[in-house]
């Protein structure tokens, strides 16, 4: 039993205890600053040992951003440039087999691609970025493409999401990551990202993704213009395609970073926002088995510390992450699987290595093989 005792928290302490699940009025009155963020942790936590244990997941894997030209022009991005923008690049099969060739060198399970919508790129060209490195390397999972970019595959192709999808698959898609989610309410996603795929679009690609076998993560952009009300309402529409599919596995809270975009006025998300956002999204997705402290953006002591605030996993190793440094994210670029496993033990836990799907990884210096399906209570 939790020791928990603040009033406003008893109804929703009492239907956490007996597994009964919470409502948006429910998830929005956590956000009151009356609600101590050390019970709210604690239940939280409750929640997350229930389904994890005392285990703590991390992975070695890479990130590749392949061009960061973009026909969209999203308030809250700071990755994106222009053709003739000197920051703008567009990488070759060269650039891109180079680098393949170093994650596999450093032991990398998973490379995660996602990237701008350039104008001038062709759906093959994106297509061979996968099927490239799959016959390369077919050993690393890739796990590509958010279901803005799926979306602007569709268009170019002129076919349906399904069959870009399968297409991609066939090229050797692993998984599809959780970006382009941002806030799902038109009152918000109309003002930071009107012209891009909207949620509907969103929901379709992963359902779609689901029914394929495809495993997908899901995210939540906060900390903008947003409110409560917003974030509880995009948690609750996640958790129903849940319970139709089933095919989410993590979900990760992102916390905005302000520099070097268009809301460059607002302030980040503060330490204390980021885990009550976490310990918030725990509660509320009763049905999500993992909840990701994604250390790129939250800083590596917050990171840690939401492992007692419902997050289970501390992402990965992540080299070559862009979008969220452009972002003004002051973390390393870089951490080791040393670093990592420390972090992890430091906050009480047992780290244990997976592979994207979530099975426990077997090691021998770089030479690894995934072994059994972690189970999640």
């Amino acid at each position: 039993m939790l020791r928990t005792s603040t009033p406003i928290l008893q109804p929703i302490r009492d239907k956490v205890e007996s597994g009964e699940r919470l409502t948006l009025d429910d998830g929005v009155s956590l956000y009151q600053c009356e609600v101590p963020l050390p019970e709210l942790g604690e239940l939280a936590n409750l929640v997350r040992e229930r389904k994890n244990g005392n285990f703590a997941y991390y992975n070695i894997n890479t990130h590749l951003n392949p061009t960061n030209i973009c026909v969209y022009r999203c308030t809250f991005c700071a990755f994106r440039a222009d053709l003739r923008e000197a920051k703008g690049y567009w990488m070759n099969d060269e650039q891109i087999l180079a680098r393949g060739q170093e994650a596999v060198d450093a032991g990398s399970t998973e490379m995660h691609i996602v990237g701008g919508l350039h104008h001038q790129a062709k759906y093959d060209w994106y297509r061979r970025v996968i099927s490239l490195l799959h016959d390369n390397f077919p050993s690393l999972h890739l796990k590509a493409w958010t279901p803005v970019e799926i979306d602007w595959f569709a268009r170019q192709t002129q076919k349906p999401i399904r069959w870009v999808l399968e297409d991609m698959i066939d090229a050797g898609l692993g998984s599809l990551p959780g970006g382009g989610a941002e806030i799902f309410h038109p009152e918000v996603r109309q003002q930071i990202c009107e012209h891009k795929a909207d949620s509907a679009r969103w929901f379709e690609t992963h359902r779609t993704a689901h029914e394929l076998g495809l495993r997908s993560n899901c995210t939540m952009l906060y900390g903008h213009i947003e409110q409560p009300y917003h974030r509880i309402d995009h948690l609750i529409r996640l958790r129903d395609l849940q319970d139709e599919t089933g095919g989410f596995q993590t979900f990760i809270p992102l916390a905005f970073h302000p520099d070097n975009t268009g809301l460059s006025h607002i302030t980040k998300p503060s330490g204390p926002m980021d885990l009550r956002t976490m310990a918030i999204s725990r509660l509320m997705l009763d049905n999500v088995p993992h909840m990701k402290a994604y250390w790129i953006m939250l800083g590596v002591g917050t990171a840690q510390v939401a492992l007692a605030y419902g997050a289970d996993d501390i992402d990965g190793t992540v080299r070559h992450e862009l979008i969220y440094h452009d972002a003004g994210a002051e973390t390393p670029e870089i951490l080791s699987v040393e670093a990592i496993r420390r972090l992890i033990e430091e906050a009480g836990r047992e780290p244990v290595e997976r592979d994207t799907l979530y099975h426990r990884v077997e090691r021998e210096g770089s030479e690894w093989q995934a072994g059994e399906k972690i189970a999640v209570g």
